[in-house]
């Protein structure tokens, strides 16, 4: 069983190399040119097999035999699926819908906006809900209800019309129940139980038992990024890039130890190629960090004290900066999934954040709660994503069209604009619209 190295190091003193493998995290695979090329054999092996090859890659990497009829969740499985849990959880994932959705429908713009901004002209926006959307859900490293409800609240909530689920099979071919209860809670019935990387594509691309969907987004490995982000060239709109998982806390004197050491396992445990970073600005707490991981570290049980030590050891880490503007940097530069700030004044430091997925304000706001409890989301960007990217919210599934209208007024008002600019650029239908338009009234 590996043990984790806990080197506290100085953030200005890691070498070139290692800061550089740091900040690329799994981006160094997932925009590899060998990844890139699976990606593009798996979407070209669906395009051409169709149902054949989903089952194909499900045989091969997931070990379970499905013809296609069985893609598809049956009602009975459903209905099995609520007897199965308890009450309890049950309550547990409709706690966790309602806070989503309330979110959510806070977050919802309207419909349409109108507003005259001079005389005869007025602007606005109309937004509507994309057609259909893709979401697949991961069970390689665990079940994850949480990611079901994470993704399908905003889907549901934006109004999208045709919603499909991917999720791969467990080793019996079944699906988690509280998955299964999470979807019909929302009202999504159409499931598909297949290969991950397989069923991305066909979202994308379509087969006879796999609707193709407009967009699809959802978490994974570097290989269902890879796959997401290649469905592009298939009319497919990936939403964002979400790889392994990835958190920095960054923790100045006045944060408790115990709770940095927890919330830093609270990351790494997700999987070996998971990124969990502390950057404190005291080096006595990041040695007492340090001292306090392995009692909580030996507490875990395998894998997920396996996940654990080798994301703290490879990835992440315990790193001390001569003062909060050098952590703040790194912070912007590195741009996370998850953020937490266990700092003096939380929320001013927080409105000096340009890039993060997601920024937990205070120590009473640990990863575990937003993961789960609290409503905002937790399908956040990854491997630098947060930089021209958001996470997944209602706003994910909404398309924009911009409004117009112009009285007679308002159209004499931009009419030398659009004349001058249209013979500019050597367009003289466009000037021609404008002026005989003047001419016939």
């Amino acid at each position: 069983m590996p043990e984790v190295t806990l080197t506290v190091q100085r953030l200005r003193d890691l070498p070139d190399d290692e800061r550089r493998r740091r900040l690329e995290r799994s981006a160094a695979t997932i925009y590899n040119d060998e990844m890139r090329a699976y990606a593009r054999q798996v979407l070209a092996d669906v395009a051409r097999d169709g149902d054949a090859a989903v089952a194909a890659y499900t045989a091969r990497w997931d070990g379970v035999a499905l013809a296609p009829e069985a893609f598809a969740v049956r009602p009975e499985e459903i209905a099995a699926a609520h007897r199965a849990i308890g009450a309890e959880l049950r309550g547990a994932l409709e706690d966790a819908i309602a806070r989503v959705r309330r979110y959510n429908e806070w977050l919802r713009p309207p419909e349409m906006a109108l507003e005259e901004i001079e005389p005869g002209i007025t602007v606005g926006i109309r937004y509507q809900p994309c057609r259909s959307a893709g979401l697949y859900v991961p069970s390689g490293k665990g079940t994850f209800p949480s990611t079901m409800i994470m993704l399908g609240v905003p889907a549901v909530t934006a109004g999208v019309e045709r919603i499909t689920v991917v999720v791969p099979p467990r080793s019996d071919g079944s699906v988690d129940p509280a998955v299964l209860v999470a979807a019909d809670l929302l009202g999504i019935t159409r499931i598909i139980r297949c290969n991950g990387a397989a069923g991305v594509a066909a979202l994308a691309v379509g087969t006879a038992s796999i609707p193709r969907t407009d967009v699809v987004v959802g978490p994974g490995n570097p290989v269902i990024a890879a796959v997401q982000l290649a469905a592009a060239a298939y009319g497919t709109v990936p939403l964002v890039v979400m790889g392994p998982s990835e958190a920095i806390i960054v923790a100045d004197g006045s944060a408790d130890p115990a709770r940095l050491a927890l919330d830093l396992l609270n990351e790494a445990e997700h999987g070996a190629d998971s990124a969990a970073l502390l950057i404190t600005t005291d080096a006595g707490l990041a040695d007492e960090v340090a001292a306090r991981l392995p009692r909580y570290l030996d507490r875990l049980p395998d894998p997920r004290r396996t996940f654990a030590a080798r994301a703290l050891s490879n990835l992440g880490g315990i790193f001390v900066a001569a003062d909060l503007e050098e952590a703040l940097a790194w912070v912007d530069r590195y741009a996370p999934e998850h953020l937490q700030l266990a700092v003096r004044n939380p929320l001013a430091v927080a409105a000096r954040i340009r890039h993060a997925g997601e920024i937990l304000a205070g120590q009473s706001t640990p990863f575990a709660a937003a993961n789960y409890a609290i409503g905002v989301p937790h399908a956040l960007p990854t491997s630098g994503a947060a930089v021209a990217s958001s996470g997944v919210t209602v706003l994910s599934f909404l398309k924009a069209s911009s409004v117009a209208s112009l009285t007679e007024e308002g159209l004499r008002a931009v009419a030398p604009v659009a004349v001058r600019l249209g013979r500019h650029e050597g367009f003289p239908a466009h000037v021609m619209a404008i002026t005989e338009r003047e001419a016939l009234s």
